[in-house]
């Protein structure tokens, strides 16, 4: 057996320090939490209250457009970037919706977690719904939809907390609107918390039965292979022996666990609701054909003399409407964004589901399981792709303080570049498990997942250098 290189063993032995660290400090990683509650909770809820900022107001001197920048421009963007660094570290360390539903929870009624509650399909259903919500009431320019939506969402939080389970994370491991999307790209993560199944049984032989260790978010840590659901928090480090935290190949999970775990509602998420919702909902704003549809739309409807789906607008946490910012939606404009958004994820989400049918029939007989396998391969690209539609936000905002960043185009042209590669690579490996005749044929799959992920950064390229 060959030994392994000094500085890898170095990075081992500190990872699992940091880990048992984290072990230790529970009371240290509360307060931080707390201090996290209560800056999220005076962003969410003071800006709503507020006037909205004059013209001439700045990020440094305005606290409507500070908590704009801290929500829309650093925080979702690069969230979901630690989500593939370091797994869901944010959820275990320092989420403020988590923090909540898990201190309500100790004053919970206990009652059991109801079979509607697990469905699988919520985290699809979920982040749909608040996409298009978002939009809809322009979530990322005015702070009264933050209120709603995100202050909604934390209520939720700590309702569900109050009645189901006991210190457990109902809310956050079942109906989060971004759990799906947490889960899938903490599997792309380079360290998780490694159970050695050896160890614990071994563990089972002695006399000494340790304390149980709870962990909030409901994972089965005996048997965890996977980083999705895993909050990182720590709290199990060491247990029995054999829990770690530990460096891993970034491919390991996607090609090695997934398979066995995959299911339709986490590949409807990835092509349909990454890949084609999230794409519809960053396009919509720019693009020439929701104007020229929009416009085809109006036109019809004043030849047909009805007029009041352009006059008419609804309340502000329907539909965007604030008139002093010259800043309304119709009717007709809020029916063509849902229809804009909804033939976006069809048309790409067909698309791309029809090219990985075509990548798995490649490699031999009809599969499902193999199917929702090789849409895990384009994780990259769909993760990528969010990331640089909320970054897109950031740029904006930074460009009205003045800031430029040098090199953005070459930036976003590399990201998408690597992300495609990363996919192509995934599905190679993918391509390997399966019992393909040759190499010809695993090829052929790779390419298949080559061009779905090129399809999807066409969709980008649109929206940063045409349109």
């Amino acid at each position: 057996m060959l030994a392994r290189p000094p500085g890898r063993v170095a990075l081992h032995q500190a990872l699992a320090r940091f880990g048992d660290w984290l072990a230790r400090n529970r009371h240290r990683i509360r307060i931080l939490q707390w201090g996290v509650v209560g800056c999220y909770v005076v962003l969410v809820a003071v800006p709503a209250f507020l006037p909205l900022p004059p013209r001439t107001a700045h990020v440094w001197n305005d606290l409507t457009l500070f908590a704009q920048f801290a929500f829309w421009g650093i925080w979702w963007p690069f969230v979901l970037l630690s989500m593939v660094l370091v797994g869901r570290s944010w959820c275990g360390l320092f989420c403020p919706e988590g923090a909540l539903s898990e201190f309500a929870s100790r004053r919970s009624l206990g009652r059991a977690v109801p079979r509607w509650i697990t469905w699988r399909g919520w985290p699809f259903v979920a982040f749909v719904a608040t996409t298009v919500y978002g939009q809809m009431v322009s979530v990322y320019q005015y702070p009264a939809p933050v209120l709603v939506v995100l202050g909604g969402s934390t209520l939720a939080a700590i309702a569900v907390g109050l009645v189901y389970g006991r210190n457990k994370r109902v809310w956050c491991r079942y109906l989060c609107p971004v759990n799906g999307v947490f889960d899938l790209l903490a599997r792309l993560a380079p360290v998780h918390f490694r159970v050695d199944p050896v160890a614990w049984q071994a563990s089972q032989r002695r006399r000494e039965i340790p304390p149980p260790v709870n962990c909030a978010p409901l994972v089965p840590i005996r048997t965890m292979t996977s980083a999705g659901g895993c909050h990182m928090c720590g709290r199990c480090s060491g247990f029995r022996d054999a829990i770690t935290l530990a460096a891993r190949s970034p491919a390991h999970e996607v090609v090695h666990v997934a398979g066995s775990r995959a299911n339709p509602w986490e590949t409807a998420l990835i092509l349909f609701g990454l890949m084609g919702v999230a794409v519809g909902a960053f396009h919509w704003s720019s693009s020439p054909w929701f104007i020229a549809a929009k416009q085809f739309a109006a036109d019809w409807l004043v030849e047909a003399g009805v007029l009041w789906p352009l006059e008419r607008s609804a309340p502000w946490w329907l539909l965007t409407d604030y008139p002093a910012q010259n800043d309304v939606l119709s009717l007709l404009d809020g029916a063509m964004l849902l229809a804009y958004v909804g033939a976006t994820a069809l048309a790409w989400g067909l698309s791309l589901a029809a090219l990985l049918a075509a990548g798995v029939r490649l490699a031999g007989p009809w599969s499902w399981g193999r199917f929702h396998h090789l849409a895990q391969t384009l994780i990259p690209m769909a993760g990528c792709g969010v990331f640089l539609g909320l970054s897109a936000t950031t740029i904006t905002l930074l460009h009205a303080e003045g800031v430029s960043v040098p090199g953005l185009a070459v930036i976003r042209a590399l990201l998408l570049a690597g992300a495609l590669a990363w996919s192509s690579w995934l599905a190679w490996r993918v391509g390997g498990t399966w019992p393909v005749a040759n190499r010809i044929h695993r090829a052929a799959t790779t390419g298949c997942v080559a061009l779905a992920a090129g399809f999807s950064a066409f969709a980008w390229v649109l929206l940063f250098w045409v349109w």
